[in-house]
């Protein structure tokens, strides 16, 4: 690939989430997330594994910040931890809390490292979800006060903030199909938590504008090529009807301030009541989005009607069962850039699961994921040199982690972590991306008009 394929400035970098990573859940202060709830209770999660110790970053950040730097990384995207902020979700800071990310951030930009903090990664405190949770609209008027506690905080270092990762998967995973945190199992409470999460999205836009005007803020959204596994006239009926509530339900609201029409009607009255106001707040123009592209999804009508996701035969698929189709992340740039126009747009998450073990020498060689990782970049440089504004490319992810319901059964790691010991082994996945970041890394922006 000609190193000019990717533009001057452009962010390259790892992404990982608090409670996938941290551990530390009882120490300084920090309150009860629903996933602490979540994954001690019996047969949530693979083993009852929980995030209890994870990674153990909390007390090894700067180890992990070291790989990044060895890495050759220029960016790095996490999330905060509400708990640790506002361990009751409302009322009193926990300035412990504040002070451990104070420290990461500070860390991270002495490494020359950009940090890109994301303010909610599924852990929402307890507490609100024994007042309802997402499925209650003074969630939102909570998460503003969060936001406003850590951008007050940290955002005279922080260039660029992401309010959400991947609404659909906290409100249809946790609420709709009870496969995460909290574990409901209501259509309705599924689409209450997506407007509430998308109504706290624009309140925290509001907040981060005022403590931190010159930031750039965004949403990630978790996006997937979503093709019809026929011609037939059931099978298009089917796609649209997926891809419209796992796609365009988000994009919809957040550019063009409306519900697609077509997806409303199937809902009917299971869609919550929208308030006057409340579309409006959703779609404030953002500065960027974040899309986590992972695989496509090939759709056809099931028996009973409702849209079925098919493995196709020949395809071929990651660990975790999910196929490597790197063109779609390309389609999906492009149908994104054309239909929504967003200002700027990142990968915010994109990796592979494999079952990565160390050789005799103590090596991990994971031949599979650099391929998924090299396939993928080479899809966003194609999208880049159509036309689409892609500015940076979050590998996920720096470490293997907790990976929820599923436990630490999937590895998706640069760096493999022996969970006993919780030893960082860079993987050859891990080299080979230094390589590239080292091949491809140009000048900044800011640098390169002086």
């Amino acid at each position: 690939m000609p190193d000019n394929r990717f533009p001057p400035g452009f962010l390259w970098g790892t992404a990982t989430s608090a409670y996938q990573i941290e551990g530390a859940t009882n120490e300084d202060g920090r309150g009860e997330s629903i996933w602490d709830r979540f994954a001690t209770t019996p047969g949530k999660t693979r083993n009852g594994e929980t995030g209890d110790i994870a990674c153990d970053h909390y007390h090894r950040y700067q180890t992990d910040i070291a790989l990044m730097r060895e890495l050759g990384a220029n960016a790095y995207r996490f999330s905060i931890a509400w708990p640790r902020i506002i361990p009751s979700g409302t009322g009193a800071i926990n300035e412990k809390g504040l002070d451990f990310y104070d420290r990461l951030v500070d860390a991270l930009l002495e490494s020359g490292i950009q940090p890109v903090p994301t303010l909610y990664h599924w852990d929402l405190p307890q507490p609100l979800e024994d007042r309802g949770g997402w499925t209650n609209r003074d969630t939102a008027n909570a998460f503003a006060e969060y936001t406003h506690a850590v951008s007050c905080r940290l955002g005279d270092r922080v260039e660029r903030w992401i309010t959400h990762n991947e609404p659909w998967c906290a409100s249809w995973l946790g609420y709709g199909y009870g496969e995460h945190a909290p574990g409901r199992h209501d259509r309705r409470d599924a689409l209450a938590a997506a407007h509430t999460i998308l109504l706290s999205h624009g309140r925290a836009m509001e907040v981060i504008r005022q403590t931190a005007p010159d930031a750039k803020v965004g949403i990630t959204l978790d996006l997937y090529g979503v093709v019809p596994a026929s011609r037939e006239d059931d099978d298009l009926a089917a796609a649209r009807f997926y891809d419209g509530y796992r796609n365009r339900w988000f994009l919809d609201a957040v550019f063009r301030g409306v519900y697609p029409p077509d997806v409303v009607e199937i809902f009917g009255d299971a869609v919550p009541a929208i308030e006057p106001g409340d579309m409006s707040l959703i779609s404030r123009p953002i500065d960027f989005l974040g899309i986590n592209y992972y695989s496509r999804h090939v759709v056809e009508s099931g028996p009973d009607g409702q849209p079925f996701a098919q493995k196709p035969d020949n395809g071929q698929y990651t660990a975790i069962g999910w196929e490597v189709f790197p063109d779609a992340l390309h389609d999906v740039l492009v149908r994104v850039q054309r239909e929504y126009d967003p200002p700027a747009i990142f990968v915010t998450e994109n990796g592979a699961a494999y079952l990565d073990t160390r050789t005799h020498d103590g090596a991990v060689r994971d031949p599979e994921r650099w391929a998924y990782i090299e396939r993928h970049l080479n899809a966003g440089a194609q999208a880049i040199a159509g036309g689409v504004k892609l500015e940076g490319y979050f590998a996920w992810s720096l470490l293997d982690n907790f990976e929820w319901a599923r436990g630490y059964s999937n590895r998706f790691g640069l760096v493999y972590v022996d969970y006993p010991t919780l030893e960082r082994i860079p993987k050859s996945s891990f080299s080979r991306y230094r390589e590239f970041i080292a091949r491809h890394k140009t000048t900044p922006l800011a640098a390169s008009a002086s």
